[in-house]
């Protein structure tokens, strides 16, 4: 019960009944989020199997069933039961007409199954005598079968003795003196109780003779049994022998450093430089599809490496080359030989200045149990920030200290800072932009949303060189302004606009906005958007979080570009998981450096000698070919602090976001008692708290509204809610209207004069 009705299933089966393959679309229930969906549904040899699509089945198969066991049932008009064993399918045709064409089919399928398997039975030899086991397995049910059987027989002549005591009722009416339109009434009734009588002892000795041949054929069966089971032994063995062969094939992939870094990939562009990849045919997937199809992007490039002498090109790609030494560069990539030589966690900039002895560790995670589901079901396809959560989903930050977490790799810009080239500080900049989502890779908890007014500061700038100040300047939708300034050489500033879905199976999460970096020396304007990312199996099974599309950095004063790829797991593809990839490019569209690596492990440059086109695709596009000389890791993950599954899996920077400080404004992140309530694992005083949180900022909107009423009743301008530290300005570079910092915040800071800031705690 409660599956719905389908629309139509397109046109007629692709064959008559009676035909040995018939073939045509019909709607399968697959489950309660997403009802009936059309499938491509083939019957042939007795096996009944379905495809999403008709160009599946040259590879993938959904599901067979094998009509020679199947019980072929029909619910109404339009709907087919198909059931074997545990397995059954809900099918639905277009029309009643269509539905008794594959029923006709599918009846005559398994007539001619059944002959065939027990044409095989009877073909082949004794053999060896089946187990105890199997014997009591059929014995089991042939000893059920005589007891209803007995049931029967009893019935029958429950039936017979009523029957006989009904006709004699009948002819002693017939001879009372009736009417005589009674009498032919009556001798209707007699005839058809004597028929009823002669059917009812035809059911017993056809039942008697199902029994009969149930006991004859009880070898058949076993023979069939054991052959089921070997080959269901044969068939995990062999599962079990290719998941080790993939275990051992992907420690391999991740302890060689010839293949971290992913395999070659092919380009679909005759420009070198180019990393924009050819779509295939298109997918005719689900929406809910969990997967992508590996085959759907055409790779972006290959990779040789250079002989660093003779620039010969070598038989490994460029993740092989990673065995290279930093001599293979020219001695003017000083930046990249620095940063080779040395890790980030042992960072000069890090360790030489004085730093503030900060909190390592916070309360562990309580363990409450919580069904998500009757929370979620009423609020598919709903904007995420409307959706009333309780904090039981929520990790202890808020998303203004989420967005400072893009700073946890900071010593990328600034190493940025002292390259000579505009391409080489291209590609530490490209770094720095992947290198924001390595905290997410284990992060499924969803972050506060911060209340209108809410702001974050972060000051480390006397330990290392930079301070932040991020403030929520909008709330539907929800905006977040960010301002970093270093004085070390660097200014970034955005502001990042949250967009978000809720799909029944994943939740999308789109960052809008751009991302701007400028160096104060050089004056180079770099600018960049966010990547999608999705949280998986929100409903059933282990959340884990995938980042997938494409970035583009444009340094709007040298006109270089970077585009970097960031590849959709696949469950089917050999690439290494969390791939990206990209090529930084100068104005004129000269390919300089090879990007590649993981969004949460590491990136690798490597620079390119020659470029060449090499042969055409399957699409009729020329492949690019680039050869490269040894790569450099620019960038690698910080491990994680120990015991962080019990703390949200938060980075060492993310356990100090926080932390309580002294002297930051009353809006600041870490004043907001719900969030403090949960980090101390009181989550029940902070489901309350948020609450009330939440209705005092609605009675604020409210307030607001009603002021807006009133003056547009009196003709003047309503200026709405205005931001306290960052105003409205047309961006100079992107024409877009952006909020950036206005100044006063420090100012207030060193005065501790907050009388602007607002109570919204």
């Amino acid at each position: 019960g409660g599956r719905g009705g389908g629309g139509p299933a397109g046109g007629p089966p692709a064959a008559p009944p009676g035909s040995d393959t018939y073939k045509g679309w019909l709607f399968k229930w697959t489950n309660y989020l997403k009802g009936y969906q059309r499938r491509w549904f083939v019957l042939s040899n007795g096996l009944l199997s379905y495809y999403r699509t008709q160009a599946e089945m040259a590879h993938t198969c959904r599901g067979t069933i094998n009509l020679s066991t199947a019980h072929i049932d029909t619910e109404d008009s339009c709907n087919i039961v198909l059931s074997n064993g545990g397995r059954t399918y809900h099918l639905k045709a277009n029309s009643e007409v269509e539905r008794q064409r594959w029923v006709t089919a599918l009846e005559l399928a398994k007539a001619k199954a059944i002959r065939m398997r027990n044409n095989q039975s009877d073909d082949s030899g004794d053999e060896e005598p089946a187990s105890q086991s199997d014997k009591s397995e059929l014995h089991g049910p042939l000893k059920t079968l005589s007891s209803k059987l007995e049931d029967l027989s009893t019935c029958n002549e429950l039936i017979a003795k009523h029957g006989a005591a009904l006709q004699r009722s009948l002819s002693e009416l017939e001879n009372l003196r009736l009417p005589a339109d009674s009498g032919e009434k009556i001798k209707a009734v007699n005839e058809r109780a004597t028929l009823f009588r002669i059917t009812s002892n035809a059911m017993i000795n056809a039942c008697r003779d199902f029994l009969d041949l149930a006991e004859s054929h009880s070898r058949k069966w076993q023979r069939l049994l054991q052959h089921e089971r070997e080959q269901r032994i044969r068939l995990e063995e062999t599962i079990e022998q290719l998941a080790k062969q993939h275990n051992s094939l992907e420690r391999a992939c991740r302890g060689a450093p010839g293949l971290a870094s992913g395999t070659a990939s092919i380009s679909s562009t005759a420009k070198a430089g180019s990393v924009q990849s050819a779509k295939g045919e298109a997918s005719d997937e689900d929406e809910e599809t969990e997967y992508f199809d590996a085959m759907e992007d055409a790779p972006a490039f290959i990779t040789v490496t250079a002989d660093p002498k003779h620039h010969r090109r070598s038989g490994s790609n460029l993740s092989g080359a990673s065995e290279g030494h930093p001599e293979d560069w020219s001695l003017e990539d000083s930046v990249f030989e620095s940063s080779n030589q040395s890790s980030y966690n042992e960072s000069t900039g890090k360790d030489l200045l004085p730093r503030k002895r900060r909190r390592t560790r916070i309360p562990d995670k309580p363990n409450y149990s919580l069904n998500l589901w009757s929370i979620m079901k009423n609020c598919i396809g709903k904007e995420l920030s409307k959706i009333p959560m309780p904090v039981n989903f929520n990790e202890p930050l808020s998303m203004l200290q989420r967005l400072t977490e893009d700073l946890e790799y900071h010593e990328l810009l600034d190493k940025a800072v002292k390259c000579e080239s505009s391409t080489e500080q291209m590609c530490f900049v490209a770094a720095f932009s992947v290198s924001s989502y390595s905290t997410t890779v284990h992060r499924t908890a969803k972050p506060f949303n911060p209340l209108l007014g809410e702001t974050y500061e972060l000051d480390r700038l006397e330990e290392l060189g930079f301070r932040s100040l991020c403030e929520q300047v909008s709330h539907h939708p929800p905006a977040a302004a960010h301002h970093v300034y270093s004085r070390r050489g660097w200014t970034l500033w955005q502001e990042i606009t949250i967009a978000s879905k809720f799909r029944g199976k994943y939740l999308s999460i789109m960052p809008l906005g751009a991302i701007h970096l400028e160096f104060h020396s050089s004056g180079n304007h770099y600018v960049w958007r966010k990547v999608t990312s999705t949280v998986h199996n929100i409903i059933v099974g282990k959340l884990w979080i995938d980042q997938s599309g494409e970035i583009e950095i444009v340094n709007h004063k040298s006109k270089d570009k970077c585009q970097l790829k960031f590849t959709p797991y696949s469950y089917f593809s050999r690439d290494v998981p969390r791939k990206v990839t990209g090529v930084v490019s100068d104005a004129d569209g000269k390919a300089h450096y090879v990007m590649s690596g993981t969004w949460d492990e590491k990136m690798e440059c490597s620079k390119i000698v020659h470029s060449s086109h090499g042969s055409t695709s399957t699409e009729g596009k020329q492949k690019t070919v680039y050869q490269t000389l040894s790569p450099k890791v620019l960038w690698r993950k910080y491990p994680l602090p120990e015991n962080a599954e019990n703390m949200y899996f938060f980075s060492e920077l993310a356990l100090t976001l926080n932390e309580p400080e002294e002297r930051v404004a009353p809006t600041d992140s870490r004043l907001r008692p719900d969030q403090r309530l949960m980090e101390s694992g009181r989550w029940d005083e902070a489901n309350v708290e948020k609450q009330r949180l939440e209705e005092k900022q609605r009675a604020v909107r409210r307030r607001r509204e009603a002021e807006a009423v009133e003056a547009l009743e009196e003709g003047k301008d309503y200026e709405g809610y205005i931001p306290l530290w960052f105003e409205r300005k047309v961006d100079a570079v992107t024409g877009e209207l952006i909020c950036v910092y206005k100044g006063g915040y420090w100012e207030a800071k060193d005065k501790q004069d907050w009388s602007v800031c607002p109570d919204i705690f």
